[in-house]
């Protein structure tokens, strides 16, 4: 089946990647934690130019910064296909992957946090 076959299907790049953008916008508004994720990368990104980084450095603070909203947004997205599966309903399953996928979120921002340090502490220090 192809694009033109499938109504939930968007029917050429432009679509999608407005989609995507609207995707990241809705997330930005209803989830604290991404807030919080894009402050503390707004702030690295500052000061890594303040400290005016090498590309390598760059590089990892970046990929990094990416890594943690990545999760973030694969938590989200698992959280909301989970309530709407299971509606007001509590299931234990549901309840497990919930916290199967924060902890992911956690385990990247405890790295990167850990990748800062270890970037930032020469300047600092």
């Amino acid at each position: 089946m192809d694009s033109q076959d499938n109504p939930f299907k968007n029917s050429n790049f432009f679509q999608s990647f407005t989609c995507a953008i609207q995707g990241f916008k809705q997330a930005i508004k209803s989830e604290r934690n991404l807030k919080i994720h894009l402050f503390l990368a707004l702030l690295a990104i500052i000061l890594a130019s303040y400290f005016k980084f090498e590309s390598l450095k760059w590089m990892i603070l970046l990929l990094t910064i990416g890594i943690v909203i990545f999760s973030e947004l694969i938590n989200t997205a698992i959280e909301a296909v989970i309530d709407l599966v299971v509606e007001d309903q509590w299931h234990p399953l549901a309840k497990k992957a919930k916290d199967i996928a924060a902890a992911a979120v956690l385990i990247t921002a405890i790295i990167s946090v850990l990748i800062g340090a270890l970037l930032f502490f020469p300047y600092i220090f």
